[in-house]
């Protein structure tokens, strides 16, 4: 069975607006003393669509919807096998359970220029309205393969020619100037607190870890996730002169 979309509920101006203009949104509700400063998003939804309240945070999920809510069509998975594009650059997230790290993964990886990410569909953050809101756009666009699995499913990426590379503050190899990075790659951040699942790790073909100045705690998982889809970028630009 293949797995249910996402995104069905989106919330805070960016979030809504990068779904409007994706042609997703079935119903709007909009603060209606925030009407003149949505004008962006009001101007081009069809009145039919749109309910005018008093106040949007009784249907919020998010703490700060921002006078804006929608109700939209979810956005269906890809398969892993499309991630696997030439030169494919991937991020795979091994049970991030905080979803606006997960929003603020994908913001940077559509940044970054990578082509696609890997959550987990079990004991992991959803892509909720709040990871919708911390992308800010960014799951819109950015294709998303659900998986009951990461270390299955980065098997099955290994057998389709891709690299795997975990980071973990234990890696034997620093992530910056890592060979393998120019290479169809994914790159797998673990969760907050533990780092990467011993079965996960096995999965790995290096581990690298992100230098910092002694006495420095461990990175933020969302903030490891940008160093690394960045350090993607330059190291491939840089093969190319």
């Amino acid at each position: 069975m293949a797995p249910a979309g996402y995104g069905s509920r989106v919330e805070g101006v960016h979030a809504v607006t990068a779904a409007v203009e994706a042609g997703r949104v079935r119903r709007l509700f909009v603060e209606r003393r925030r009407m003149a400063r949505l004008g962006q998003i009001v101007s081009v939804v069809d009145d039919s669509v749109m309910t005018v309240v008093d106040d949007v945070r009784s249907m919020a999920e998010t703490g700060a919807p921002q006078g804006v809510v929608a109700e939209c069509t979810p956005i269906d998975p890809v398969t892993l096998e499309s991630l696997t594009v030439d030169r494919a650059a991937i991020i795979a997230l091994d049970h991030i359970e905080d979803p606006h790290n997960l929003g603020a993964v994908a913001r940077s990886a559509l940044a970054a220029g990578m082509t696609g990410l890997v959550v987990s569909s079990r004991r992991a953050a959803p892509l909720s309205a709040a990871a919708f809101k911390s992308a800010a756009g960014a799951l819109e666009r950015l294709p998303v393969a659900l998986v009951g699995s990461i270390p299955e499913a980065l098997n099955r990426l290994k057998k389709l020619g891709v690299w795997i590379v975990g980071l973990d503050t234990t890696g034997d190899q620093e992530l910056f100037g890592l060979e393998l990075l120019t290479e169809p790659v994914t790159v797998v951040v673990g969760a907050e607190g533990t780092g990467l699942a011993e079965l996960t790790r096995k999965r790995c073909d290096a581990v690298a870890f992100i230098p910092m100045a002694p006495g420095s705690e461990s990175l933020n998982a969302s903030v490891s996730a940008a160093l690394a889809s960045f350090e993607i970028m330059r190291a491939r630009k840089a093969a190319l002169g």
